[in-house]
């Protein structure tokens, strides 16, 4: 039963039908419909059963935020809307990344309201003149989705805030949230409007629009998507208090690619997958990547840049060398420090004039010689929480400027209001220093602004009367606590929670040598304009291609409800095990041969209670008492467990811990693995495995015959997958010279003897059959995990290199959809067993009934 609290998300999302009212609508060349594909095998006639990409009519690049990069007036007077490019915004600039043929399309919501009666109209201009397809959010989904759950929730959040206090922040609304998914969706619908074919791709941008890789995936199977994070994620402690956490995180799977500025928040980001999802990744030829139901989602690291050519062109303006030459003047013989933050909570601006404030009452002789210039741009969202920030730092720009200040002197100069664009690149070129303090912080564009700028051209150099050849300088004191920081090494890095921390970094920077300020600036400049926003586009860019290049050749399949939806992709023999086709090979054929996985595979690996059930027994007695059947169990459990929990089931076949030990059926005696006798190894592995297990706190250590088993699944899941790899490194170095392998499995390290595998358990019991003039004509072998692969491969095989005189009929399954070397695969432990339970009833009712036909209904009246 699905929780109610989600019966309205799951009718948004299955909302798959177009509008096609839309006056410039391009339709998709796929749609595909609103329903959960169950079983892939009865519904050949999915588009996406295809096996190669169809001809597009033209590859688009499709770039989703928040707000369109146009810039919007309404005049009062007449109500008339007159719209034009932003060149200033991110997703203009980042253009320039793109292969010149490119299409370039925005999706986005306007920040001025159209009168519903003007959008298809308004639209219309858009798309024409400027490639932008507005969202049209009505005004109070716009406040709860934007105003409401982005910035009263997600925003803080993602900054390390949580709501300790019902007065110190909001606390999780779920009508926001449903907000939030609603205009999610509306998002989603305007992409497909423009989506051309597969080959187009999607780069969604910022925490806003989250849910979105799902609502596109859902539409469009094999959809190119993007996602970048252009704010901080925040550490797995903080992000697992969001109630709709899973939500979410599943959703970003959803894109092929996912983006952050940082390693700090890539890592956080595959923290809270591992320990909320149990995913792994891994790093190959340097790219991360998350292994999600057969895809591969990957991971990019990399800082955005800034547009170097349209500073250099701002500083061209004559305004702007007018600004230049007015500031120098203004503050002759001063050391200007200038400071550029948005005014919001997080971007640190009272402490940095406290620490102002320290360094002024530790250097007296300095009073009256540094200055610090703050712009404060205007705040992007309202509260009490900015009020306090604005009060505070006018009252503690004001006490410093009374305290040390005098008629013609203020150290501070707040300037709190909106100035143009050349004006604030002139304080960038014309400031000796630049202080960036956020205490949490995305990116933060600042110090590369103000480095390129910095770095200046001939015109100031001759305002300045300088020669154009003179070297040039920059400071830069940074927050560790921004995503620039790690590109500066150059810079002065501070805490911006220590006070002292900030005044001495400013002590610093006044201390500096020219030469000291040219080599930092000379390398900061070096780095800035070469990643720059284009070369940050067309790295993304490149990533998305090599992480969709695999879409083709995998078949795909949707499972999950609402915003649980996902696509499972698989190679194209691998589909699902049809009952009806199984019992029709089982029912033709004599001599059978049965290989059966035990955990994960007749018994649930969440079972608590691991023996096998009294429905379980009765179904294999009956397989094993068909003469026509040889049937095992193959597992890494002990003998003398299986032993006991299979007696009843005289004629099974049980292979004991991997195949170290065989047995053919009760009465026989079990047969060792002639190869690996020598168990001198353990006293060297075991003492080792024992100091693991004393300090990694929920592990144990499991001892058989032939192997010494480390468990951690009940272990803190990074620290355990820490000290595993840690472990395995240590006992391969000491245990080089010994006949054992050593394996990491799903939260186990193995020590065991070389040879000993399933695989060679189903090799050794065909040939022997084959030997003896039993060649089986049918072959069935089911597993789960890691170790059953060798199983399937040594079936593979077996039947590629003609080891049988005729070839049998083969079911090797895997236990659920993954990436596997079986040729189908069953849902689950319980449909196992029904599968088992179907096929027995053909033995029985053949006891019963002497040459009776079995049809597939009675097979079925069994199951049910």
């Amino acid at each position: 039963m699905v929780s109610m609290s989600y019966a309205n998300l799951l009718d948004m999302s299955s909302e798959d039908v177009f509008d096609f009212q839309q006056p410039f609508r391009s339709l998709p060349r796929v749609v595909t419909s609103p329903s959960i594909i169950s079983d892939p095998d009865w519904e050949t006639s999915n588009g996406d059963d295809s096996v190669g990409p169809a001809s597009s009519c033209h590859v688009r690049k499709i770039l989703v935020s928040n707000f369109l990069p146009l810039n919007c007036t309404k005049d009062e007077a007449t109500g008339r809307l007159s719209f034009s490019m932003d060149d200033n915004q991110l997703l203009v600039q980042l253009k320039d990344g793109f292969p010149t043929e490119s299409e370039v399309v925005y999706v986005g919501s306007l920040k001025v309201e159209v009168d519903p009666g003007e959008q298809d109209q308004v639209s219309q201009k858009l798309f024409r003149e400027y490639k932008c397809i507005p969202t049209f959010l009505q005004a109070d989904l716009q406040q709860q989705f934007y105003h409401g759950f982005c910035k009263q929730q997600l925003w803080p959040l993602f900054h390390y805030m949580l709501p300790i206090c019902l007065d110190k922040g909001e606390l999780f609304d779920r009508s926001l949230f449903q907000a939030y998914v609603r205009a999610n969706k509306i998002f989603a619908d305007k992409v497909m409007e423009v989506i051309n074919s597969d080959d187009d791709c999607v780069w969604v941008h910022d925490y806003h629009l989250m849910l979105l890789p799902t609502f596109l995936r859902k539409k469009l199977h094999r959809i190119k998507v993007g996602f970048f994070l252009h704010s901080p994620f925040p550490s797995s402690e903080i992000y697992r208090t969001l109630p709709v956490r899973d939500e979410i995180l599943k959703s970003l799977l959803n894109a092929d690619l996912i983006g952050f500025q940082t390693f700090d928040y890539a890592r956080h980001f595959l923290s809270c997958c591992s320990r909320l999802l149990g995913l792994n990744y891994e790093s190959k030829r340097g790219h991360i990547g998350i292994e999600y139901f057969g895809r591969t989602v990957s991971l990019k690291i990399l800082a955005v840049g800034v547009h170097v050519g349209s500073l250099e062109s701002v500083l061209r303006l004559p305004a702007t060398l007018s600004k230049v030459q007015e500031i120098e003047h203004t503050y002759k013989g001063k050391m200007v420090m200038l400071g550029v933050d948005d005014m919001d909570i997080f971007k640190g601006i009272s402490l940095k004039l406290l620490g102002l404030e320290l360094f002024l009452a530790r250097t007296p002789k300095l009073r009256g010689k540094v200055v610090l210039v703050q712009i404060v741009n205007p705040a992007r969202s309202t509260g009490k929480d900015v009020e306090e920030a604005i009060n505070e730092a006018v009252t503690v720009a004001e006490r410093i400027n009374n305290k040390y200040g005098s008629a013609d002197y203020k150290p501070v100069v707040l300037i709190d209001y909106p100035i143009p664009s050349y004006e604030k690149i002139a304080y960038y070129a014309a400031s000796d220093c630049c202080i960036v303090n956020a205490v949490r912080d995305g990116m933060n564009l600042i110090p590369y602004e103000y480095t390129v700028c910095r770095q200046g051209n001939e015109e100031i150099d001759n305002l300045r009367g300088v020669d154009k050849s003179s070297s040039h300088t920059s400071t830069l004191i940074v927050s560790e606590f921004v995503g620039c920081s790690p590109s500066l090494s150059g810079a002065f890095r501070v805490n911006p929670w220590s006070i002292e921390d900030v005044a001495d970094a400013l002590h610093k920077a006044t201390d500096l040598t020219q030469s000291e300020k040219k080599l930092r600036h000379d390398k900061h400049y070096r780095y800035v304009s070469t990643h720059d926003v284009a070369y940050w586009a067309h790295s993304f860019s490149q990533d998305l291609e090599r992480a969709c290049k695999d879409h083709y050749s995998r078949r795909c399949w949707t499972i999950g409800f609402g915003l649980n939806f996902r696509v499972i992709a698989l190679s194209p023999g691998f589909r699902k095990l049809s009952l009806e086709h199984f019992a029709s090979s089982y029912k033709r054929t004599n001599r059978r041969l049965i290989f059966m996985d035990y955990d994960g595979t007749l018994v649930p690996q969440s079972s608590v209670n691991k023996a096998p059930s009294t429905e379980l027994i009765s179904i294999l007695k009956s397989l094993c008492n068909d003469p026509k059947n040889s049937v095992f169990i193959v597992s890494g459990r002990d003998r003398t467990s299986l032993s006991k929990w299979f007696a009843p089931c005289e004629k099974l076949g049980i292979a004991a811990e991997h195949g170290y030990f065989i047995r053919w059926n009760k009465e026989a005696e079990w047969e060792t693995n002639s190869q690996a006798q020598d168990c001198e190894w353990k006293h060297i592995a075991e003492p080792i495995m024992e100091v693991y297990k004393e300090t990694t706190d929920g592990s144990f250590i499991e001892p058989k015959e032939s192997a010494l088993v480390w468990h951690y699944q009940d272990a803190d899941q990074d620290f355990g997958t820490c000290q595993a790899k840690e472990l395995v490194s240590h006992l391969e170095r000491v245990l080089a010279n010994e006949p054992v392998v050593v394996k990491h499995g799903h939260q186990i390290v193995e020590v065991k003897p070389q040879g000993v595998t399933k695989g060679i358990v189903v090799d050794t019991v065909i040939r022997t059959l084959i030997r003896n003039g039993k060649e089986p004509d049918f072959l069935m072998c089911i597993g789960n995990d890691r170790s059953d692969e060798d199983m399937f491969e040594s079936i593979n095989d077996a039947t590629s290199h003609s080891v049988f005189p005729d070839a049998p009929e083969v079911f090797a399954c895997s236990v659920g959809q993954k990436a596997s070397k079986a040729k189908y695969y069953v849902d689950g432990c319980s449909e196992v067993i029904r599968l088992l339970k179907g096929v027995t009833s053909i033995s029985s009712r053949r006891e019963a009934v002497s040459n009776s036909h079995v049809t597939f209904k009675d097979i079925l009246e069994v199951v049910s």
